[in-house]
Formats: structure tokens, sequence, C-alpha cells
């Protein structure tokens, strides 16, 4: 068996976004093709392209990114790789945080902001509609009815195929449904993080997509407890955090990112990877929730 039919994002299932964008559950996250503190380009560029590729050639069809990556290099990194786009692959992009600097974020969702970034990328993904569009964040400076009723317009514009959520609540959540259809919720989650367990419960009962971000979880006790299980399987800790997401529910779509072909390999290895019952209780057991905002 070659190495790209032992290792394929496929085995990890499919879910189907907003009902009519069937991809497999293992995607990939753009953020970290981008310069230290997620500025400008790039260390090794053509690491990042090969690592893009390599995702896309092991079955990944869902990429996950942002304008304010780069701001903007994560974004023309993926043209530049993979346009002319195969057929069924999925950018999710987002909208609503500026860059001032490296590692520097800042809030802006206002209607205005929000039409001007979805210009932005459509031009630099070289794209006339954006399949999945994310409010990157509430901002509290703005309406979040007017940041999500902006959205709605550029969807009845065509420009937007589907408008998801990122950073929310479930309040946020039930609100922007009053507004506009959504299909995936984005917040950070995993087996040692679960302040989000509610909403990952509240999208599997409404069929929407829940992308976790920072699937390791924090704390060394975290940390320890995945080592242990990845030794018991033979795996490695990242693989078995990604394979407690799939387990935990068929509608999350985790997006693990990393700029090395040798990882995004590792990172899909763990579509196959199949998690005993009693390693995923033991995991499920330790829980952390620091508050926190990006992906």
């Amino acid at each position: 068996m070659s190495k790209e039919q032992a290792i394929s994002a496929a085995a990890a299932g499919t879910f189907a976004i907003g009902g009519d964008l069937t991809v497999n559950r293992l995607g990939y996250g753009a953020m970290r093709i981008t310069g230290q503190g997620i500025w400008g380009p790039p260390k090794d560029k053509a690491g990042a392209i090969a690592t893009l590729r390599r995702a896309v050639e092991l079955g990944v069809n869902l990429i996950d990114t942002a304008d304010s990556y780069g701001p903007g290099t994560s974004e023309s990194l993926i043209a530049e790789a993979l346009y002319p786009y195969p057929a069924g692959l999925v950018i999710a992009t987002k909208g609503g945080w500026e860059r001032p600097g490296p590692g520097q974020w800042t809030h802006n969702a206002g209607p205005k902001h929000l039409a001007k970034a979805l210009e932005g990328s459509l031009q630099r993904l070289r794209l006339k509609r954006i399949d999945v569009y994310q409010l990157h964040a509430p901002d509290n400076a703005v309406s979040f009815e007017a940041s999500v009723e902006a959205l709605a317009k550029l969807r009845e514009q065509g420009k937007i195929r589907h408008v998801a959520l990122s950073n929310v609540t479930l309040d946020h959540i039930e609100r922007a449904r009053k507004i506009v259809p959504i299909v995936s919720v984005q917040n950070r989650y995993s087996f040692a993080d679960r302040e989000s367990d509610y909403i990952v419960d509240y999208c599997q009962k409404n069929s929407l997509g829940f992308f976790p971000w920072a699937p390791l979880g924090p704390g060394q006790q975290a940390h320890d407890a995945l080592k242990k299980v990845a030794n018991n399987l033979g795996a490695t800790p990242l693989q078995v955090a990604l394979a407690w997401l799939l387990k935990r529910s068929k509608v999350i779509l985790p997006i693990p990112g990393t700029s090395s072909v040798k990882h995004v390999e590792e990172n899909i290895a763990a579509a196959g990877l199949g998690l005993p019952d009693a390693a995923y209780k033991e995991l499920a057991a330790i829980s952390h929730s620091p508050v926190s905002l990006r992906g």
C-alpha cells in the first residue's frame, strides 16, 4: 500500500456543510503558513506552498483561513499554491479583525469594513464567491446584528455562498440564525478545553458544522495524558487529540495547521486512527477552559 493510500483525510468520514458542500472531516488551517506573529510572508515560502499542495493530495478538501492572517498572506499563498482549484475544494475564510502589527489583533466588524474585507478576500483567493465566509469575532463597538446583516446582504449579492461564525456564544448563534442561515461555528475546543461543549451539542442537534481550533488543549496535565494514550497507540499526541475530536461528534471538522509537509502528513494520518472508547473517556475526564480568542 502506498503512502497516499495509507494516509487520507477521507478516512475521517464526511460532513455536508450547509447541506451542499460535502467535505472530508479533517481539514487544514492555514494560519501558520504566514510569518512570525502571523505577520508577513513565511520564512520558507516554498515549504508553505508544498504543505498546502500535500494537504490536498492527501484528501483535504476544506481549508480554513482569514484575511487577517498575514494580513492577506495566507489567502494569497492558497491561491498561488492551488489555483485553479480542484473540484470540491472548499475554502472557508473570515473577516472582522484588523492587524496593526505582528501579534496584534483589533476588532472591526462594521458593515463597511466587512464589505471591503470580503472584496479583498475574493481578489486574493481569485474567486467570485466565497463558499463559507465567517464573522471572525463579534465586535463590541458594533451591533452584532449589524455585522450579521452585512454578511446576509453580501450573501444576497452572490458574493458569499454560506455565512458562518467564529468565537461566539450560543446567544450569538441564535441571534444570527434569525437573520441568515448559519452553516458552521468555529470556536476554541479540545478534549481538555470544553468550554464550548454545549455549542458542539447545539451544532450537532441543528446539523451545523463545528470547526475546533487549538486542538491540543492547554496545560501540562493535558499534554501528559495525550502522551500516555499516544504511546499506547503508537501515535503522536496531536494525532490522538484530533482522533478524540473526530470521535466526539460527527459535526466536528478539525482544522489543524502547520507549515511543514512532514507535520501535515502526520496530522492527516489521524483520520484513520481508531481511538478506543476507554482512551476517549480518559481524555474526556480532563477539562480546562481558558478564556481566549483567535483561530
